[in-house]
């Protein structure tokens, strides 16, 4: 039986960036992925997004792990060469009464430590993006897009140099308790293998738990069902590379009430196309990323009042990709990340619903993850 510091359970973007963060202050750190390669899932299946904090409930763990990973997360680009652009992004409105809900996100924004927000007028909107219609946006300009690929590839190449075993094909089938680690049974490969799928136990002292859209399943091996993912598939579409000129940036409506989403909003990428989404509703499978997928004329009611000129032909369908709700369906409201230790099993690190702004806080979220399992450990 192999016996490890430290197993992580699952190799999206969190994942990678824990093993990083563990891999620099331990020896014997394992990171385990079911997937064929690291950051499949959800961790590139997104727009990419550096996000603000301004939407998050103050003092919440999205609000303070959101503010610092922003900043974090360009100090690391910058440093490792993570194609990313810091371009900001208008919130708009197109009403008096959106106006007023403009003040109000900016007034959470502050109060969770945003800087240089400021509200914009018309021609301000008209300047930067001359296609865009709106009575007003809020400028969020500590806003930006990264290269989420890259950044997936450059945690997991960082983690691998300073140590860490990287697994991935390895399923977590098996976690047992003990007085002083956890046994976690693998099985590695997988069914196009010759032998197909073998099993192997690491026993760890420390495991965390970063399997995303599986983090509640994993967290039931040890017992746990203290907490449920809801799936909840986010659908784009793209601009014809002929209509990509219409946008220039980052440009988002107010968000939805119910905190489902953000909205379906435009961002160009960091290759110059124009992706639109993404749309959200909840599914009962949690790898059904196509399935009754929505047609071009939905992206396109929901975009045009922001981009008028915008016609169904513009548009084709894009992926899609499944975010980690604690909300159930017709339920509402907002649902903080977990991250604590498993009080029935307390060598385990639950991480729970770390949907957005997970990409932006992964950084600081490995950060905090570290001060958690040096408690553990020591």
């Amino acid at each position: 039986m192999d016996r490890a510091n430290i197993l992580i359970v699952g190799g999206g973007v969190v994942g990678c960036a824990v093993a990083r963060a563990m891999a620099e202050r331990w020896s014997d750190v394992f990171l385990v992925e079911q997937m064929p390669k690291f950051g499949m899932g959800a961790s590139t299946r997104n727009s990419g997004v550096i996000h603000s904090g301004i939407y998050y409930l103050p003092g919440s763990l999205k609000a303070r792990l959101c503010v610092a990973g922003n900043r974090m997360m360009y100090e690391f680009c910058a440093a490792h060469k993570v194609p990313h652009r810091n371009c900001g992004k208008l919130v708009v409105a197109h009403d008096a009464r959106q106006e007023a809900a403009l003040e109000q996100l900016a007034a959470n924004g502050r109060a969770n430590g945003v800087e240089g927000l400021r509200l914009v007028d018309r021609a301000a909107v008209r300047a930067r993006e001359p296609h865009i219609e709106a009575s007003a946006a809020l400028e969020v300009p500590s806003t930006g897009i990264v290269s989420a690929e890259d950044l997936v590839k450059t945690l997991a190449r960082m983690a691998s140099e300073k140590g860490a075993n990287l697994l991935p094909r390895a399923r977590v089938v098996r976690m047992e308790p003990r007085a002083d680690s956890v046994a976690v049974t693998l099985a590695e490969g997988g069914t196009d293998d010759p032998d197909g799928p073998t099993e192997e136990t690491i026993e760890a002292r420390c495991v965390i738990n970063c399997a995303g859209l599986f983090s509640d399943e994993v967290a039931a091996l040890l017992g746990n069902r203290k907490h449920r993912i809801y799936p909840v598939r986010g659908e784009y579409c793209e601009l014809v590379r002929a209509k990509s000129y219409l946008v220039n940036n980052l440009v988002y409506p107010l968000p939805h009430a119910e905190g489902l989403t953000l909205g379906v909003h435009l961002t160009r990428t960091l290759w110059g196309t124009v992706l639109v989404g993404p749309t959200a509703d909840y599914i009962a499978d949690k790898n059904d990323y196509e399935g009754n997928r929505l047609p071009v004329e939905e992206f396109l009611r929901r975009a045009k009042p922001m981009l008028p000129e915008l016609e169904a032909s513009d548009l084709q369908l894009a992926y899609s990709g499944i975010r980690a709700k604690l909300v159930p369906p017709d339920h509402g409201g907002f649902a903080d990340f977990v991250i604590e230790r498993d009080a029935a099993a307390p060598r385990a690190i639950q991480l729970i619903g770390i949907e957005s702004p997970g990409l932006t806080s992964s950084l600081a979220i490995a950060e905090r993850v570290a001060t958690m399992a040096a408690e553990i450990l020591q």
